[in-house]
């Protein structure tokens, strides 16, 4: 994979969040401290990286769309922080460094990503050139994404699901609330951006469900493979919380084998687009080999 073009959709975006920090500063100095504590620890950027990549394909440039961009790494940044609350999942460490709650406390760990969620859609809507129509769009994709039909139904799921043996089909449907459905608003709202037609965006679409998935099959790989020290947090949570994954609900290969399955699916879907899907193709068939 290319990775002149990572990086550099990575540095754009980090110095355009950073921008979004100082020029909507919150009420108290706490609360910016805890937001910018979370949203610049990092990380591999990949919904706003997706969705730039979307619109290039779609016939648009992805650098124009950098506000939304920016906005789905926010909305995705307090999805993190409320994951490894106490009450949720209860983690200690994320991306190598004490999540959130462990630095600021838990009521203002909430109240960062209460923040974050509310603020990343007035940063959306200040996207300019994009008819207010079409940005509408891509504001309800991201909201459904967010929402009880997306990533807060799938943690419902999650939590109901603690220490029981869940069936294949809940298991699904939890991920692609929790996980799967942020990176669909992602890829879908940058092929409506760039003006994709029907065919374009049910093809970007069947690419980003099957992107979700792999992610999910392979993050639940990793948390029995990796490294902790590569990984940035934890490894065998799952086993030790008693969790129903594609590993525990299978098997270590039959996990793999589904990974590379889901993965030849998503890059059939893309045969439409020719070479200017290369880079998502890659990045698809990148996730094979993911050490975190």
């Amino acid at each position: 994979m290319d990775k002149s073009q990572w990086n550099a959709r990575i540095e754009l975006v980090e110095e355009a969040l950073i921008k979004e920090l100082r020029e909507e500063s919150a009420l108290d100095e706490q609360l910016c401290s805890s937001m910018k504590y979370s949203l610049t620890a990092g990380g591999k950027r990949l919904r706003p990286i997706l969705l730039m990549a979307a619109a290039d394909v779609a016939g648009g440039r992805g650098e124009d769309f950098i506000q939304v961009a920016c906005a789905i790494e926010m909305i995705h940044t307090y999805s993190l922080i409320h994951d490894d609350l106490p009450a949720m999942d209860n983690d200690d460490y994320r991306r190598g460094k004490l999540t959130n709650h462990k630095v600021y406390g838990e009521a203002m760990a909430i109240l960062a990503g209460d923040a974050l969620l509310t603020q990343a859609f007035e940063v959306m809507l200040r996207q300019p050139g994009v008819p207010a129509d079409v940005l509408l769009k891509v504001v309800r994709e991201m909201a459904i994404a967010a929402g009880p039909n997306g990533m807060v139904g799938g943690q419902a799921i999650d939590l109901e699901s603690e220490g029981k043996h869940i069936p294949m089909e809940t298991l699904k449907k939890l991920h692609m609330g929790k996980t799967g459905a942020l990176f669909r608003a992602a890829i879908r709202s940058g092929a409506i951006l760039a003006g994709a037609d029907e065919k374009q965006l049910a093809d970007l679409t069947a690419y980003a469900d099957a992107f979700g998935l792999a992610f999910q099959i392979t993050d639940d790989i990793l948390d029995v493979v990796g490294n902790e020290a590569v990984i940035g947090k934890p490894v065998g949570s799952d086993e030790r919380n008693d969790k129903s994954t594609y590993v525990t609900l299978t098997s270590l290969e039959t996990a793999r084998e589904l990974a590379a399955q889901v993965v030849a699916d998503g890059v059939k879907a893309l045969e439409g687009f020719g070479d200017k899907a290369v880079f998502l193709k890659e990045l698809l068939e990148s996730l094979l080999a993911r050490n975190k």
